[in-house]
């Protein structure tokens, strides 16, 4: 792994819910604090989020990128929500060429703004909103080999002390969000202990972590935690960037369901 990358995978919560003082967001808010008082203060992000799928992926590219409310619903003010950090062009290249010289599709866009996965844990992350940010699409495929090369590709990025954000959900079921059943809590918990052995048991090899994720549908009930995968999938892109067992992991309880940050940090196996 890339001494200067820092990556994490987080569990974003639910739209604009954890800027509103909501209280089944409080243990995530809390932990995205905590997070980033952990990890070296980088020079840029690349943040991959569940919210944006194209066909093949696709780097943000402009200077100042504008903000998309991708959320329906909500009280007035989750539309007037600002993070106005800058764009980094020159990281958007970088990332295009990596992916590119690893044989993988991808393209620039330079007029798509930040969606609600980026924007909102930054805000608790880095509420200064001051250091230049990239965000990186998954691919509408949603094929799980693929995004594990993504991961691999990126690699390459060297030069500039860089964190990296797989921006998704442990957990992603949004008709369980709400309930209380004790089947469904079941269910959650053995997946999570499986997501959580699969990215941090050091004991296990590289092959045998990346097999585990190809193959993610034989979890524990893992269509059931992820009937769609894209809340998953930039797990998958860590765990191919880093290429080894996490170093932390943290368990929190978002909207009444058992989630996990992961978080790989560049200078610990120095």
């Amino acid at each position: 792994m890339n001494s200067s990358l820092d990556i994490v995978f987080i569990s974003h919560g639910g739209g604009p819910l954890p800027l509103l003082g909501d209280p089944g967001h409080a243990d995530m808010v809390d932990g995205l604090g905590k997070l980033a008082g952990r990890l070296r203060r980088p020079d840029a992000i690349l943040l991959v989020s569940a919210h944006w799928e194209e066909d093949e992926p696709t780097v943000t590219a402009g200077a100042t990128p504008g903000l998309i409310y991708d959320y329906y619903g909500f009280p007035p003010e989750s539309y007037a929500i600002e993070y106005p950090c800058p764009g980094e062009p020159a990281l958007a290249a970088r990332v295009q060429q990596a992916l590119i010289q690893a044989g993988l599709p991808c393209r620039q866009d330079a007029r798509r703004g930040f969606d609600h996965g980026m924007f909102v844990p930054l805000k608790i992350m880095y509420p200064g909103a001051d250091i230049p940010c990239v965000q990186l699409s998954l691919a509408s495929h949603l094929d799980a080999c693929f995004h594990l090369a993504m991961g691999e590709a990126l690699r390459a990025l060297e030069g500039q002390r860089l964190l990296v954000i797989g921006s998704g959900f442990s957990f992603h079921n949004m008709r369980e969000f709400f309930t209380e059943r004790p089947e469904a809590n079941e269910k959650n918990h053995a997946f999570e202990q499986w997501l959580t052995q699969t990215c941090s048991d050091a004991g296990l090899s590289e092959a045998e972590r990346r097999q585990r994720l190809r193959h993610w549908e034989q979890a524990p009930h893992a269509r059931f935690c992820h009937p769609r995968e894209e809340h998953l999938l930039p797990l998958h892109l860590c765990v191919g960037l880093a290429g080894r067992a996490c170093d932390h992991h943290q368990s929190l309880t978002i909207l009444g369901k058992e989630s996990g940050f992961f978080c790989w940090q560049g200078n610990a196996a120095q």
